[in-house]
């Protein structure tokens, strides 16, 4: 048995006449719609956070270029792609 929440909020008019549309082309309830942007949003956001946490890691370990080396870097390819 899965177990949920109920979580309520307030969203645009505009905005729940299109999830309404949606839910109707669908065949599906707003909840189910809801739940499932949610479940998204969440995974996707807390997926970001995870790499920002990752990136901040590698900083640390001087895993890193800085914006020159990265200018450089990008001068030699677009050189060497023009020369061809």
């Amino acid at each position: 048995m899965t177990h949920s929440a109920v979580v309520s909020g307030r969203i645009a008019a505009e905005t729940a006449v299109k999830l309404d549309k949606l839910a109707e082309r669908l065949d599906r309830s707003r909840a189910w719609i809801v739940a499932r942007a949610v479940e998204q949003f969440v995974e996707e956001e807390a997926e970001f956070l995870a790499s920002l946490d990752e990136a901040e890691r590698q900083i640390d370990r001087g895993e890193f270029f800085t914006q020159e080396q990265m200018e450089a870097w990008f001068e030699a390819r677009h050189r060497g792609e023009a020369a061809e």
